[in-house]
Order: structure tokens, then sequence, then C-alpha cells
């Protein structure tokens, strides 16, 4: 797994990996941690923090949506690829993204009947490499759909889902009974910015991005000196980009501590910023560099004001 890859060559690195640990608050005076390890709190001081929470899965609620058997796309991929576990045997997807896609092909594979793919909007959210996958498998996508309600007594035994009008409300008279026993919800994502809350950073609204997230530098550098963000807590895209943004991060703490000498982390940067820039382009990247930009550009701008002192070259 990419996973455990990622783990050895941090450990060969020399690195602590403090595992079965929660940090549930950051001083922004002294970059001190709070830290349960093990069931123990403990406080660590940081030079630098690299944050990179990730993001959580969105919910939507109808009818039958507490039964058991209703989950998160995120959750029915966890019981697969790590459990070794199928949620469940007739499977109704709800959500056409790139999640909806990839967690659907996933539990094809793993033995599971996708029964079908549910898309309010008028067309398929994720990519089309994805969807040729799935389509090409016999799934089939019912797009400008919602889920009405789930049936089933101690669990789901039925998905009632509905055609929805302009302002995604179900239309009466369209509705349409699948038999399923389980329901994935891949319905967006939104940063776990809780933290960089707590630390201090400023934000920005970016709904193309999932909500808040913090503003920061061509260096992944918040407002808040010697706090970095990478991935999704710095606004939802994919696991390539969240990767190559930590990339970047590091190399950015590492030259700010002195591990890096400038010369070779601007040509270290530099080559991490041209592969971020090739996983945005295209039809569905150009969208997210735009609002990286956007996100950087504010940025900038506070840079010129209370922040001119820290002013970072691009």
């Amino acid at each position: 797994m990419i996973g455990q890859k990622l783990l050895k060559k941090t450990e060969d690195c020399g690195a602590d990996v403090m595992l079965n640990s929660l940090v549930y608050g950051i001083q922004p005076e002294d970059l001190t941690m709070g830290i349960i390890q093990n069931g123990e709190n403990c406080q660590l001081h940081a030079q630098k923090i690299i944050l990179a929470a990730g993001a959580k899965e969105n919910y939507l609620p109808f009818p039958g949506s507490t039964l058991p058997g209703v989950m998160g796309a995120g959750a029915a991929q966890t019981m697969v690829n790590v459990n070794r576990v199928l949620p469940g045997k007739k499977i109704v997807m709800m959500g056409s993204g790139n999640v909806g896609l990839i967690v659907s092909y996933q539990l094809m594979q793993a033995g599971a009947d996708v029964l079908g793919i549910v898309e309010g909007a008028p067309k398929i959210g994720g990519y089309g490499v994805h969807a040729g996958k799935i389509r090409r498998a016999g799934v089939p996508f019912y797009l400008g759909h919602t889920i009405k309600q789930v049936y089933g007594k101690d669990c789901v035994e039925a998905v009632e889902i509905a055609k929805v009008n302009e302002k995604f409300n179900p239309i009466d008279g369209t509705e349409m009974m699948i038999e399923a026993d389980t329901v994935c919800m891949a319905v967006g994502l939104n940063p776990m910015t809780e933290l960089a809350w707590m630390a201090g950073c400023q934000f920005d609204f970016i709904p193309a991005f999932g909500g808040h997230v913090p503003l920061h530098d061509w260096n992944m550098e918040t407002t808040v000196p010697g706090v970095y963000v990478a991935g999704d807590i710095t606004g939802v895209e994919e696991a390539s980009t969240a990767m190559e943004e930590g990339n970047l991060a590091g190399a950015a703490a590492a030259e700010a501590l002195g591990y890096l000498s400038k010369q070779d982390a601007k040509k270290k940067k530099a080559a991490i910023v041209e592969r971020l820039n090739t996983l945005r382009c295209g039809p569905f990247g150009e969208g997210r560099r735009k609002f990286k930009e956007h996100q950087i550009a504010d940025m900038e701008a506070l840079k010129c004001g209370e922040f001119a002192g820290r002013c970072i070259e691009k």
C-alpha cells in the first residue's frame, strides 16, 4: 500500500512516527501541541508544523438514513481495503464524483454488486476514465436523481430513488424502487480545519474546495508563522495532489530550518510546483488551479499589509 511505503520512507529518514496519537490543540505563540498518545496526555513543542488533517465525508439525511447499512463511501472503502470485509452484497452508491466512482469499482472488485449510481446533478461529477470502467461493467447511472427514502426493519432492504427538479427536490410520480442491502454516500468532503482554526490561521470561504480553507502562500505556509498546510485541508482535490503539496510544505519547512540550502530548495520546489500544475491541467484541473491561485493571492494581499515583512518570492 502507498501508505505503508510512505511510512517506511519516513522512518528511514530518521523521523519519529507517533501512531495511536491525537493532536487536540495548538498554541500559536510557541507552536506547542497538545497530544494524547496511547491514552496519555503530553505536550510537544515544534519549530515548524505541517497540518495534513485531510477531509471528512458529508452526510445526506433522508428517511431511513440511520438504518444499519447506510454509510459513507469512505467507510465502505475502509471495510474493504483495510478490514477485508464487504459492507454488503447489493449496493446503491449516492454520488458520481471520483470518490463514488472509485469506491464503486473497488466494491465490485471485492465481489459486491453495485446496482446503480445515483447523482443529483445532470452529469457525472468524476473523471470520465473512472465512469467509463463502471459503465462498461453494466452499472446504470441515474443522473438527475436522488434517494428519496430507504426502507427496512432492522437494516437496509430497499432504496427508493426519484428524479429531481432544478432545485434538487424529488418529483412526485418518478419514484423507482431498488432492492439493496447497502447505501453508500459519496456526496462531497469538507476539509478538516479544526486545528488550523485553533492555531489562529486566517481563512477564506471557497465552496469548490469544500468550504472554509486556510490561506497559504507558495510555500504552503499559513498566516501563522511556522504553520504549514498540505492536502485536503487546503481544499479537497485528490491523493496525488495532496502528496505533492506535502512534498512542497516539507521542502519549504526544511529550507526554513536550514536543512536545505536556498538553491537546492528552490530547485526542488520548482519541480514540485511543475508536477502540481500538470496534475491541475485539463478541463477538471484548471478550475482547481484558478482557485488555488486565488487562495494564494489573498494570502499575498495580507502579506502586503499586516504580514508585509514575511513576503515570499513566488
